[in-house]
């Protein structure tokens, strides 16, 4: 099973993918076009030098390594995807040998977590809409990470049975501290799922938030919506 999993940030995706590679039978790719879409959009993100240096910036490279050899001869391979990197030009058949899912969070949630990782956000930038463009050409499986949170192991189990696949309790934990499958922008991104060993508990009320991040909440949330009327 090729597994892409699509989300914006701030999103539980990174908790997600440690679930997925803490099974033996899966490896796992962090955000696998990251690097292309720093260097084809020029964007200045945390980061960004180390990023590009680090990482594959061709995207057409990057695309066929989504659907070669799978990392570590594993039997599964689960990849991370941000549908905001999923820009103009970007390739995007790939996707459709896949099984797609779509993890999805309040717009509210999101945009006060972005926040305070990097102070400027654009509508572009947290991914409702591409993320729902993707939906609409891929299709696939919709998940909601306030249901994760909520109850973990019920969700997880919901999930693999849509796709086809075994439950497996090593899901629902993982070691604390950097993970083998990070990209070079953990320092800067993970610092609170590092100090996890599994899923957060339940989140409270949702955020209030004014001016612009208020007005940002409210463009995305037609997206959300949407996209959480088809979740499991």
């Amino acid at each position: 099973m090729r597994l892409a999993m699509w989300s914006g940030p701030r999103n539980l995706s990174t908790a997600m993918m440690y679930s997925f590679g803490n099974r033996s039978d899966f490896a796992v790719w962090d955000e696998p076009f990251y690097a292309a879409y720093l260097a084809m959009t020029g964007l200045h993100h945390p980061m960004r030098d180390e990023i590009l240096t680090a990482h594959e910036t061709d995207k057409n490279n990057v695309a066929v390594h989504c659907l070669d050899t799978t990392l570590a001869q594993k039997p599964h391979f689960y990849m991370k995807h941000m549908a905001h990197h999923m820009i103009d030009g970007m390739p995007l058949d790939w996707a459709q040998e896949c099984v797609n899912v779509h993890l999805i969070r309040h717009p509210a949630r999101v945009i006060a977590s972005y926040g305070v990782k990097r102070s400027e956000m654009t509508f572009d930038d947290i991914g409702f809409a591409q993320q729902a463009a993707i939906y609409d050409k891929l299709g696939g499986y919709v998940i909601d990470s306030a249901d994760i949170r909520a109850n973990p192991e019920k969700m997880l189990r919901k999930l693999c049975g849509a796709i086809g696949l075994d439950f497996g309790p090593a899901m629902l934990s993982w070691q604390a501290g950097p993970h083998v499958g990070d990209g070079i922008w953990a320092s800067h991104w993970y610092n609170a799922v590092h100090q996890s060993t599994g899923f957060a508990g339940a989140e409270g009320r949702l955020p209030e938030l004014d001016g612009a991040a208020a007005d940002l909440c409210a463009q995305a949330l037609p997206y959300y919506e949407r996209l959480a009327a088809l979740k499991l």
